[in-house]
């Protein structure tokens, strides 16, 4: 599928969701390309997953702020590639260093930099470990078997919208919950 065939796509996908990330933050070994860095050389030319540019331009199109996530220890050849691709402009920020921690401090650092709540974030990558600590923060997170897909982006918008809703539910039981209470206290004293 040819790149702009694929952003035509996304732009429909994206379409059909009036609730929207402020920011998504990709991986990127097996996430937006389909290797590890750390076993490449700076000298080749990488390329990405077919359908990852594709969508990648049509989040910008929309105004959705990227950023990357990766606990690449090759944060050098990283960079190159990322320089190769052309698509260093898309992200806002970019985190790439070796990490213990299942990339809460990547989502930690991407916070402070881009003042997004966790809550307003899309996370793609391809190991469960991180999927399971970044979702902990708030974060909805999305598992890729293939690199990012049309599929994936419908699904991470799917569940993004899901959790917006059920975040916003829960806000409003509170405010009734409390508020109810709180009107209840003043009219006890009357």
């Amino acid at each position: 599928m040819a790149e702009e065939k694929v952003k035509d796509e996304a732009m429909q996908i994206i379409g059909m969701f009036q609730i929207l990330p402020r920011l998504v933050v990709f991986d990127l070994d097996y996430t937006l390309w389909p290797f590890y860095c750390e076993c490449r050389s700076k000298r080749e030319m990488p390329s990405l997953y077919p359908h990852a540019k594709g969508v990648m331009s049509a989040l910008k199109e929309k105004g959705i702020q990227m950023a990357i996530a990766s606990r690449s220890p090759t944060s050098d050849i990283a960079n190159t590639f990322i320089d190769k691709l052309n698509i260093k402009s898309l992200f806002v920020t970019k985190e790439i260093f070796s990490s213990w921690t299942h990339k809460t401090e990547h989502f930690q650092k991407i916070h402070t930099r881009t003042g997004v709540p966790f809550t307003d974030m899309l996370f793609f990558d391809d190991e469960d470990r991180n999927i399971k600590s970044v979702s902990k923060m708030g974060v909805t997170s999305i598992l890729v078997g293939d690199g990012v897909t049309l599929g994936a982006l419908r699904q991470g918008l799917t569940e993004f919208t899901q959790n917006h809703n059920s975040i916003e539910k829960n806000k409003q039981v509170w405010r009734n919950k409390y508020s109810g209470k709180a009107a209840s206290s003043e009219t006890d004293k009357d």
